[in-house]
């Protein structure tokens, strides 16, 4: 595989000023991808909430409703380990239709009033497996389309925009059910994620195989072999997963620690992350982006550590406002990786850290959960904060000077 880098395309602090999101709006490729994952979004969000309400209605079980509304997520580490090559071994625009296409078709059969709950399940698993190879052809596209300098702050207005997509979708998914059925609400994702395909097919223009090699399960681990033996790409995976995935395990014992307030709490956190990318993506250059990683990575778990003196709620929402900000430290992160990264390896080297990420999301809240049934859940939102903590001050002497 080629050792060439995209440093002086992408994010090189020597390189051109930051791109608005207006600007990039204007660009009629980038606008597609935007739009079309958005549309993605919301029918993901939709078809989660479908299914959760469908397994709780027919099941009872608070375990499988989980599962049903997160599992997929699980899937995603399988598209990273097996076949995530064909993110830069495939037409790009060809394969993001060609997976768009099957996740339509997924969630036209979940539609089907008749599905048994397990054929449900394993559609699950089948589309959260496609999802995140289309993760990562979308987002190696996105680095192809991006002008100079503008890769923070495509991320950045595509973060804001699905946290937005989110709070809304299961607003909407809520308000749909009182004159829907979930069968029919199935439907509804169905035409948005039909209509995302068609605007990628009238925007997106096809462009070359990044890697000559032929894409499959070999490609795939010889490509992940040499990502993960660059000491530079591993701490900034490290990074990336590790202290995000313990503050998610965080946020999940809201309701454990306090089940009236828990919504006010996430609401905080979600203005919190919004604030922050919209702070770092569109008023810092990547120079300042640099500067202040390091701090927006402790101000991600820092403020969690109040939970322990159980203060008033509104204190705690101060706290996981400020703490939702320091999400915003992926975005150099992402630009470091990248810059790290083969140019022939775009799409794997994203879709890895992505299924990464949230797998680890996974992860820390089963870690947060565990460290709860021993110490209850305001100590171990302390000492699950504590540790992100930890992990991110050790990791420090180990990143790259670049």
């Amino acid at each position: 595989m080629p050792t060439d880098t995209v440093t002086h395309t992408l994010t090189g602090t020597a390189g051109p000023a930051r791109t608005g999101y207006l600007t990039l709006l204007r660009d009629r490729e980038f606008a597609g991808l935007y739009a079309s994952a958005t549309l993605n979004a919301a029918a993901g969000t939709l078809a989660g909430f479908a299914l959760g309400s469908l397994v709780a209605e027919r099941t009872g079980s608070p375990f499988l409703t989980a599962v049903s509304m997160y599992g997929a997520t699980f899937a995603t580490v399988l598209g990273a380990l097996t076949l995530m090559s064909v993110a830069d071994g495939r037409r790009p625009r060809r394969t993001l239709l060609l997976l768009q296409g099957a996740t339509v078709a997924g969630a036209a059969a979940q539609a089907l009033p008749g599905l048994p709950l397990a054929a449900r399940f394993a559609l699950l698993l089948v589309l959260g497996f496609f999802q995140s190879l289309g993760t990562g052809t979308r987002l190696g596209l996105l680095a192809e389309v991006v002008p100079a300098g503008g890769y923070a702050s495509a991320r950045s207005l595509m973060n804001v925009t699905f946290g937005a997509t989110a709070v809304l979708g299961y607003a909407l998914g809520a308000l749909l059910l009182r004159y829907l059925t979930p069968h029919q609400l199935f439907g509804a994702a169905a035409g948005l994620g039909g209509l995302g395909l068609l605007v990628v097919a009238a925007t997106v223009r096809e462009r070359t195989v990044r890697i000559a090699r032929r894409p499959g399960p070999r490609a795939t681990w010889a490509a992940n072999v040499e990502l993960f033996a660059d000491r530079r790409r591993r701490v900034l995976l490290l990074n990336l997963w590790v202290p995000n995935g313990l503050v998610v395990g965080c946020e999940a014992l809201f309701l454990s620690y306090a089940p009236g307030q828990a919504g006010t709490l996430l609401a905080a956190g979600s203005a919190g992350m919004l604030l922050g990318d919209l702070t770092v993506g569109r008023l810092l250059d990547a120079a300042q982006r640099r500067r202040y990683a390091f701090a927006l990575r402790l101000l991600l778990a820092v403020p969690y550590l109040l939970f322990v003196l159980h203060p008033p709620v509104a204190v705690l929402a101060v706290a996981v406002l400020l703490a939702g900000a320091g999400f915003a430290a992926t975005l150099p992160l992402q630009e470091r990786l990248l810059e790290a990264s083969p140019a022939a390896a775009l799409g794997q080297v994203q879709g890895v850290e992505s299924a990464g990420r949230m797998a680890w999301q996974g992860i820390g809240a089963a870690v947060a959960g565990a460290v709860a049934q021993w110490l209850g859940a305001g100590p171990a939102i302390t000492v699950v904060a504590a540790a992100s903590v930890a992990v991110t001050v050790l990791c420090r002497p180990a990143e790259p000077v670049r």
